[in-house]
């Protein structure tokens, strides 16, 4: 449940100064409901979980910093671009004032897969990830969150399922995890929302 919240992949990280309020308002509108709702946060040993991204260009989009879920309110300053990606690298590069969230590499797996994907949301719960796990597109329990695997494991589930249609999967190895995904954060977070209320 509070598996170790850390990088599993080389970053690469450009500092640089944040973007512009306006750029974050849809991201950070929706990161706010689901920090109110449980779904990001942290645990009661100070581990953050979950996080939020919107596509801003093919390969590039927005995505909430690492170590974030602790904090009630973000602003500009905890969000961060990640302009490129390496899988058989594992690596990711990240340019803004914050380090890229863990999850960057599923994150990247799921733009590169749906080109219709503008937002990805990765919540957790467990009551609704055992709800979900095997009864949606789940990942397989050997592959770790944050790892190359893990987004191989998403191409596989996207030629091996449903998951375009669908656009919601468990994280059969990281136990909670649940993501979501469509062409807007309402798209997206209205997935999760029609299941958790």
């Amino acid at each position: 449940m509070t598996e170790k919240g850390y990088l599993k992949f080389n970053c690469n990280w450009i500092k640089a100064s944040p973007l512009g309020e306006e750029t974050i308002h849809e991201i950070n509108t929706g990161r706010d409901k689901f920090f109110e709702l449980g779904l990001i946060g942290v645990y009661p040993n100070g581990i953050g979980y979950g996080n939020i991204s919107i596509r801003l260009s093919l390969n590039n989009f927005l995505i909430s910093g690492t170590s974030t879920g602790h904090l009630s309110n973000l602003t500009n300053k905890h969000y961060t671009q990640v302009v490129a990606y390496n899988f058989a690298n594992n690596t990711v590069t990240c340019k803004g004032p914050i380090k890229a969230s863990s999850e960057s590499l599923t994150h990247a797996a799921i733009y590169e897969t749906d080109y219709e994907t503008n937002a990805v949301i990765h919540v957790h719960n467990f009551k609704l990830w055992k709800r979900l796990l095997n009864n949606i597109p789940t990942s397989s329990p050997n592959v770790e969150y944050g790892t190359p695997e893990m987004a191989i494991e998403i191409h596989r589930l996207f030629k091996e399922t449903n998951l375009k249609d669908k656009k919601i999967l468990a994280m059969g190895g990281h136990e909670e995890g649940i993501v979501a995904f469509g062409r807007n954060i309402d798209e997206a977070g209205k997935l999760l929302l029609d299941i958790v209320l």
